[in-house]
């Protein structure tokens, strides 16, 4: 398996076309088509293929119009309900590839490992190759081409995704076959819901001792708790500064997912039930399209912070 490089060793030139153009497809777009010059884009929602068009891009009106121009499509889609209609539903991608051409469906939504190794078995009936290609970095590490990726599919699926997957990460891991990259990724978001819980629950004692919350961060790097995800996140959590990084519907499908695909393994993962539980209370609170520093308010009530106005509330509230 190959991990921390490229295989660019084929000189074929393959043509890509995305499908699905919410906040991260629309990234991958942005930075294939500024990489490749050569880009041809899908989404039900014509308008925000615009600036897309605009640059360069061709912009097709179905899924299966995507593949009779392209070689390899690239989906960025929500569910795996979503990914299934897409890919073989009325108008799907597969609809427009005949049998056996070998076209490449290189999925980098986050869904489910078990609709990934379904998914796949039916494409490969059909003659086309199926990997996944979750990721993380989000939308900013797609257009700096610094996400990492985790891929799933066999050996010479994953060489052909690579082509792609270079221009958009520094760091690719090829971890099994197909519905591993999906299965890493949930590990992923493991660590991350239960970093961010852990983070407001931190977050919360400083504003309660009145700290600053700059100083805090300041004394805790180098040690033992210091990571990536405590210096981006930790002032953002303690100052209640709600600007969208991320959201708590998203959190709670993936912990969801993550605990499902523990479950097919007789694992029980009650650490994540628990985290699962206080972003399920905040859905409920009406908080799930908002950022994930929501959590603070399960600490107490908060006034929301201003960055742009230099104003962000510190205190904690009774």
């Amino acid at each position: 398996m190959s991990t921390n490089g490229f295989d660019v060793s084929s000189s074929r030139v393959y043509r890509v076309g995305v499908v699905g153009l919410g906040v991260m497809g629309h990234a991958i777009a942005t930075r294939l088509l500024r990489e490749r010059g050569d880009l041809v884009v899908h989404d039900l929602r014509r308008h925000v293929a615009s600036d897309l068009v605009e640059a360069g891009a061709e912009y097709c009106g179905a899924a299966a119009e995507v593949a009779e121009r392209c070689d390899v499509i690239v989906l960025s889609l929500n569910t795996a309900h979503v990914v299934e209609e897409v890919v073989f539903g009325e108008g799907g991608v597969v609809s427009g590839w005949g049998a056996g051409e070998d076209g490449l469906i290189l999925d980098m939504s986050s869904i489910a490992p078990d609709s990934t190794r379904e998914f796949a078995r039916r494409v490969a009936d059909m003659g086309h190759v199926w990997v996944d290609a979750p990721l993380s970095g989000g939308a900013p590490g797609a257009l700096a081409g610094r996400l990492t990726i985790m891929v799933g599919g066999d050996d010479t699926a994953v060489s052909r995704a690579n082509t792609v997957l270079n221009h958009l990460a520094s760091k690719v891991t090829h971890v099994g076959d197909c519905g591993a990259g999906q299965f890493v990724k949930l590990i992923n978001q493991v660590l991350v819901g239960i970093g961010f819980s852990a983070l407001a629950e931190a977050a919360a004692m400083s504003r309660a001792a009145h700290l600053d919350p700059q100083t805090v961060l300041s004394s805790i790097i180098g040690g033992r708790a210091d990571s990536p995800l405590f210096q981006e996140f930790f002032v953002k959590f303690a100052t209640t500064d709600f600007t969208p990084t991320g959201n708590i519907g998203n959190m709670v499908k993936d912990l969801e997912t993550a605990i499902t695909a523990a479950h097919s393994e007789k694992l029980t993962i009650p650490l994540t039930e628990f985290v699962l539980a206080q972003n399920q209370e905040l859905v409920a609170q009406g908080y799930g399209l908002q950022d994930n520093a929501n959590l603070m308010r399960l600490y107490g009530p908060v006034k929301q912070c201003s960055p742009a106005a230099g104003k962000c509330d510190t205190t904690p509230r009774s």
